[in-house]
């Protein structure tokens, strides 16, 4: 049993569109600044949200099982 709540599919597709279409809008905006590694590293943490859950903890969490 998890404390966190499990987002439903059809909310993690949409925000998953939601990264693309706000990527390749940026795109032409981003390519000339200095923090676009931060930018899209942003974007990447949002991609991979599937739950109410940090991601930081759901990636720390998935790694233990690789050592145990």
């Amino acid at each position: 049993m998890s404390i966190y709540t499990a987002y439903p599919l059809y909310r993690v597709l949409l925000r998953r569109v939601a990264v693309v279409a706000f990527g390749l809008l940026a795109l032409p905006v981003i390519l000339f600044r200095t923090d676009r590694a931060r930018f899209y590293s942003y974007l990447h943490r949002v991609w991979l949200k599937t739950s109410d859950q940090p991601v930081w903890m759901a990636q720390s969490e998935a790694a233990a099982d690789d050592f145990f």
